[in-house]
C-alpha cells in the first residue's frame, strides 16, 4: 500500500471540534491533521446561514490550497447544515463528512422513549436538522432545546481574563436549559438520554453529569464522524499505513481569533503543547 501522508483537514467555528479531532486520532493514529478554528468568527449557531455558507468555503478553500489536505471533515453541526451540500457539489472528488445531532444513535439507547436534544440555534433552525428530527420523529418524543450562549461561553472558559466568569455561565445556561426541557431519569414519563448536538457541548459533559444523575445517557457524534471517515479513506485508497515520520507533524492547531485561548484548550483537552498551535494568515480573518 502506497503512502499519502497528506493531512486531514478538520474545522470548526470554534474549540468545540476538538472532541471530534481527539476520536479522529484514536481511530486513525497514523494520520496526520490540521485543525482549524474559526474563533474570530464563533459561535456560527448564531450567525446568518449565507454567513456560515461563506466562511465554510473559504476555510475549505484555504485547507485545500495551503495545506494540501486530503479530506474534509466539517466538524460543525451548524456549518454541516448549512453548507455540506454546497461543498460536496464544489469539491466532488474530495472525501468529505460532516456531523448531525445524534437522533438515530439515541433511538438504540432510549428505552423510556424520551430523548433531549440539546444545540445551537442554527442547527435546530436548519432544515436538515428538520428533516433528521420528521425521519425518527414517530419512534420517540425528542425534547429539542435551542441553547443560545452556551457554545460561546465554553469558548471563554479557555481564555485566562475571562474563566471564571465563564465557568459560572455555563452552569447557569446548562441549569436553564436542561429544566426548560422536563425531567430527566430512567421513569417512564422522564427523559432517559440526550444528544449534544454541537461539538462544543462534549466539553461540558462532567457539569451535565452532575446536574442529570447517573441514568441518563449522553450521545455525541465524535466516534461514528471518525469511523465514517476511516471508511471513506479506505475506500479512496488514502490511508496511510505508517504512523508520520520525518519532519511530518502528526497535529497543527490553526485559529482565525486567539492563540492563546486554543492553547489553553489544546493543552486541556487534548493534552497538546502550545506550540503545535499557530494563528492563520490575516486574509482568513
Amino acid at each position: 500500500m502506497t503512502s499519502d501522508q497528506r493531512p486531514i483537514g478538520v474545522f470548526d467555528s470554534g474549540i468545540g471540534g476538538l472532541s471530534v479531532l481527539q476520536a479522529l486520532q484514536t481511530e486513525l493514529p497514523n494520520e496526520r491533521f490540521v485543525y482549524l478554528a474559526d474563533n474570530a468568527h464563533a459561535p456560527y449557531g448564531e450567525k446568518s446561514e449565507s454567513f456560515i455558507r461563506q466562511r465554510t468555503h473559504t476555510i475549505a478553500d484555504y485547507l485545500l490550497a495551503q495545506h494540501h489536505i486530503k479530506a474534509l471533515v466539517v466538524a460543525c453541526n451548524t456549518a454541516t447544515a448549512a453548507a455540506i451540500h454546497e461543498l460536496r457539489a464544489r469539491h466532488p472528488a474530495l472525501p468529505l463528512v460532516g456531523l448531525e445531532p445524534a437522533l438515530k444513535p439515541a433511538l438504540t439507547l432510549s428505552r423510556t422513549r424520551r430523548i433531549g436534544v440539546m444545540a445551537t440555534r442554527g442547527t435546530v433552525a436548519s432544515d436538515k436538522f428538520a428533516r433528521l428530527l420528521a425521519s425518527v420523529q414517530s419512534e420517540a418524543h425528542f425534547e429539542v432545546q435551542a441553547c443560545n450562549g452556551l457554545a460561546l461561553a465554553i469558548e471563554h472558559s479557555t481564555l485566562p481574563d475571562r474563566a471564571v466568569t465563564a465557568q459560572a455561565q455555563i452552569a447557569q445556561l446548562l441549569h436553564n436549559y436542561t429544566q426548560a426541557m422536563g425531567r430527566f431519569g430512567a421513569e417512564s414519563s422522564e427523559i432517559d438520554t440526550l444528544v449534544l448536538g454541537c461539538t462544543h457541548y462534549v466539553f461540558v459533559e462532567k457539569d451535565l453529569r452532575q446536574l442529570l444523575g447517573p441514568h441518563v445517557q449522553l450521545v455525541s457524534t465524535g466516534e461514528p464522524v471518525a469511523r465514517q471517515t476511516h471508511r471513506l479513506l479506505a475506500a479512496a485508497q488514502l490511508l496511510n499505513p505508517q504512523a508520520p515520520h520525518g519532519a511530518a507533524q502528526p497535529v497543527r492547531l490553526v485559529t482565525t481569533g486567539d492563540l492563546q485561548g486554543l492553547q489553553a484548550a489544546a493543552q486541556r483537552w487534548l493534552g497538546l503543547p502550545p506550540e503545535v498551535c499557530v494563528a492563520v494568515p490575516a486574509l482568513l480573518r
